[in-house]
């Protein structure tokens, strides 16, 4: 996935830059700053590896970004949120990771992803017909948007619509168009949207979403109801701020999860490599001395998930780096 994908579609960010998770950022200019709060001890010097896991959020510092279809109330027959359903019901991080890799790796188009993803778990199997039109899906210029578009459309057409995959611009232009019905579905992130809709009713309203994904959910359908939007139901799958390590980091310090890195790498060594931003965000830097006590000697301004972070971790330059949940890195071989 490109760097900057998440900056026009999702995460809990700021809401009225409408980015993907408020860690996310464009490419910043590479440089080593110093820590914002004191670090003591030796910590973790970085360690290069090619093969990158992300570090489990044990403690639930990120809101609950599950991928959930958004729909115009007024074309969500049952028959179309149920084949929108299906997709939910088996899409989970891991095979998202896969189905990204399957784009940005394997170079496979998202259309033929999408159509061996359906054919291996019988999506169309089943599915119940509609009463037929027109569909346009919204999609995000970025692989994942784009294949989980595809998803629904194959979804969709299985079910009697005649269907198109438009792409579209960032939330402030398409949720609009959403609303007025000129686009009828988009995949969507339950609480980045949540919170887009919050911002929107009440620009100084408390967050709605949090690390549950029933209560975010609920609260998202709240919101929708008002402007005529309609959700499905989330999948498993969620795309998130991660911090990855390389696996020979993971294994000479024997740090899987967030809190195991906390106890064991605090200290002067750790570089955290991120976006720019990641220094203020809550669910960045922030988030990581604040939930789990983190402290680290020094952060390289990178970019979010994207490839100088990526390549800061291969080469030895990050010890931990903010890379996206579903990201094609972490998929093994």
């Amino acid at each position: 996935m490109r760097a900057g994908r998440r900056l026009s579609i999702a995460f809990v960010g700021a809401v009225a830059a409408a980015t993907v998770l408020t860690g996310c950022g464009d490419a910043g200019s590479s440089g080593t700053e110093a820590p914002q709060q004191a670090a003591s001890g030796e910590g973790c010097a970085p360690v290069a590896g090619e093969q990158l896991i992300a570090l489990e959020d044990d403690k639930s510092l990120q809101n609950a970004d599950n991928i959930i279809p958004a729909i115009n109330s007024e074309v969500a027959t049952p028959q179309l949120v149920a084949a929108l359903d299906k997709v939910s019901a088996v899409l989970d991080t891991p095979k998202l990771v896969l189905l990204n890799k399957a784009v940005d790796v394997d170079r496979k188009s998202a259309q033929v992803a999408a159509q061996e993803f359906a054919d291996a778990n019988g999506l169309t199997d089943g599915v119940e017909q509609g009463p037929g039109g027109r569909i346009t899906v919204g999609a995000g210029n970025f692989t994942e948007s784009e294949i989980i578009a595809e998803l629904y459309r194959i979804q969709l057409t299985a079910a009697g619509y005649q269907v198109n995959v438009q792409q579209i611009g960032n939330r402030e232009l398409y949720e609009p168009a959403l609303e007025k019905g000129e686009i009828q579905v988009v995949p969507e992130y339950a609480a980045t949207m949540a919170e887009f809709l919050n911002g929107k009713a009440d620009s100084g309203a408390q967050p709605v979403s949090s690390p549950d994904v029933d209560k975010t959910v609920t609260a998202l359908r709240g919101l929708g109801e008002k402007v005529g939007l309609s959700f499905g139901a989330p999948a498993a799958a969620q795309t998130q701020n991660a911090f990855a390590v390389t696996r020979e980091f993971s294994e000479k310090y024997g740090v899987r999860t967030l809190s195991e890195l906390a106890e064991k790498c605090s200290g002067t060594a750790t570089v955290l490599g991120g976006p720019p931003e990641c220094q203020e965000r809550p669910f960045c830097k922030p988030g990581l001395e604040q939930t789990y006590g983190l402290t680290v000697g020094s952060f390289s301004s990178l970019d979010g998930g994207g490839p100088l972070t990526k390549t800061g971790l291969r080469n030895g330059t990050i010890s931990v780096g903010l890379v996206f949940s579903t990201d094609a890195a972490y998929a093994q071989g």
